[in-house]
């Protein structure tokens, strides 16, 4: 109970993170798949509640108070205890009915995690599994909910995530490298090519692929001043499975994970459109929640951690 005994709905707690995660109550409402009024209505509620304001409204974006500051990271530490008081009640409740959930971006859901979970269940009893393939941003946003225990995604140090800028624990499980690939004319030769001086049709990821916000940060740096205005963006998507299918169309080249495009290079289906150069080098990681997981999810990373399952 707060002040003048007003109960408190946990509800409110949730709200206040996604707030202040986004600074914007249109964002952090659509976020939780609440009516930006009720969401708002939440907001003030949780105010009255602890009896001082969390969030100064006259800032853009919304900020955190000093009250709010000092509240929010109380807030994720009682959030992680109940989340994993649940998880412990539930695991004591049938351990054999545990469960491990992923969250995998769309590329290594095809290429990487069935492999490596074949080599993972060589070694661990796993029980049921569940799995969401989904954009790197929706795969962030159910582990930022506590709604899955592992996030599989590609990562790159020059471009970190939400997940990284919380302190998520992670593990990198292998490597991958994203190559410049167009489809080929009669003779082999990719149909879109760089390093001509012209501009080259580009087929890129949107905001929400994590693959995109790597591309987007590094390559000015990696490949010259002023690189992403000399491209000309002809299709934008979030799934590299779709780019490269516009690719094998010929509509332009696309960086792809060399995990995606390996068999459509050897067979000439597609074209190393850099020459061997104007590649990407970035890690295959795996995320995991901060609060205890269920014992078989502890066990999964604890093989992680020791390297037992890497490929």
């Amino acid at each position: 109970m707060g002040p003048g005994n007003r109960p408190l709905d946990l509800e409110w707690l949730e709200d206040f993170m996604a707030l202040a995660e986004s600074g914007n109550f249109s964002r952090a409402a659509q976020a939780r798949s609440i009516a930006q009024p009720a969401f708002s209505r939440h907001i003030r509620s949780l105010e009255e509640w602890v009896g001082v304001d969390l969030f100064d409204r006259s800032a853009h974006p919304t900020a955190l108070t000093a009250a709010g500051k000092r509240f929010q990271p109380l807030l994720q530490e009682v959030l992680a205890g109940l989340q994993a008081a649940r998880i412990k009640a539930r695991a004591a409740h049938d351990l054999d009915a545990a469960s491990l959930s992923f969250a995998a971006t769309h590329v290594l859901s095809l290429t990487f995690f069935p492999r490596w979970l074949g080599t993972v269940e060589s070694r661990l009893h796993t029980g049921p599994i569940q799995t969401v393939s989904d954009s790197s941003y929706a795969c962030e946003d159910l582990m930022l909910q506590r709604r899955v225990q592992f996030v599989l995604c590609h990562g790159h140090a020059g471009a970190p995530g939400r997940l990284d800028e919380a302190q998520y624990p992670v593990q990198r499980l292998s490597e991958d490298v994203l190559v410049p690939v167009s489809a080929a004319d009669a003779k082999g030769a990719p149909l879109h090519v760089l390093g001509t001086g012209r501009s080259p049709a580009v087929l890129a990821y949107s905001e929400a692929s994590g693959l995109g916000r790597i591309m987007r940060a590094i390559q000015d740096s990696e490949f010259g001043k002023d690189f992403a205005a000399s491209l000309s963006v002809v299709f934008t998507a979030h799934h590299a499975a779709l780019l490269r299918t516009m690719a094998l169309e010929g509509r332009g080249l696309a960086w792809l994970p060399m995990s995606l495009v390996a068999e459509d290079l050897r067979s000439g289906a597609l074209a190393d459109a850099g020459a061997g150069g104007w590649r990407v080098p970035v890690d295959i990681r795996l995320y995991r929640q901060q609060a205890q997981m269920a014992p078989v999810a502890e066990a999964l990373w604890k093989l992680v951690s020791e390297g037992a399952s890497a490929t």
